[in-house]
């Protein structure tokens, strides 16, 4: 009798192990990437290819895969180093009296040629509210950004790929005051 109970409650385990994989394997086939009904339809890094600014003005590679869309190629996608990419702006950017502050930020994609294209610009106050900066100076910075001297080209397994950046100037008065990262 005792036999027949652990006969029992074995395959009721096992029962209930195998159902518990079904409707696992159910959810993550049919419900854990549908997207249709979530607020965030894409990946971390994802930049719409067809609304993006200087997006035909160059081409990817590598049939469009990008890398590092999850931090940004960050610190060495800076040709030469961050101190001379931030001496550039300094040099290069005239705020021409403007008194804007807030953060501009600038998403994109550099090729494996080293060119920067597909912008999205996000614009905030000081309080990380979605703001309209002053266009003059919008259109200084994204010049200087898009600048392919800027931009190194990153290999990854012995092959130039095209990666994902981001970056953001913290604006006082005017004045570019941080570049992050």
């Amino acid at each position: 009798m005792k036999i027949f109970k652990i006969i029992m409650a074995i395959v009721a385990v096992s029962i209930l192990a195998f159902a518990g994989f079904l409707g696992y394997s159910y959810y993550s086939y049919t419900e854990a990437f549908d997207t249709e009904n979530k607020p965030y339809k894409t990946y971390i890094g994802y930049i719409d290819l067809e609304k993006a600014l200087l997006n035909d003005t160059y081409k990817l590679c590598d049939e469009g895969r990008i890398y590092n869309t999850y931090s940004s190629a960050s610190l060495k996608a800076y040709k030469g180093s961050k101190k001379r990419f931030r001496d550039h702006i300094n040099a290069t950017f005239n705020n021409n009296s403007f008194t804007d502050s807030g953060y501009l930020n600038f998403r994109f994609l550099v090729n494996c040629e080293g060119n920067a294209g597909w912008f999205e610009i996000i614009q905030m106050n000081l309080d990380l509210e979605e703001t309209t900066l002053n266009k003059t100076m919008v259109d200084s910075l994204f010049t200087i950004t898009s600048n392919p001297e800027n931009w190194e080209i990153i290999e990854y397994y012995d092959a130039p790929r095209n990666y994902y950046m981001y970056i953001s100037y913290r604006i006082e008065n005017g004045k570019v005051t941080e570049i992050i990262p």
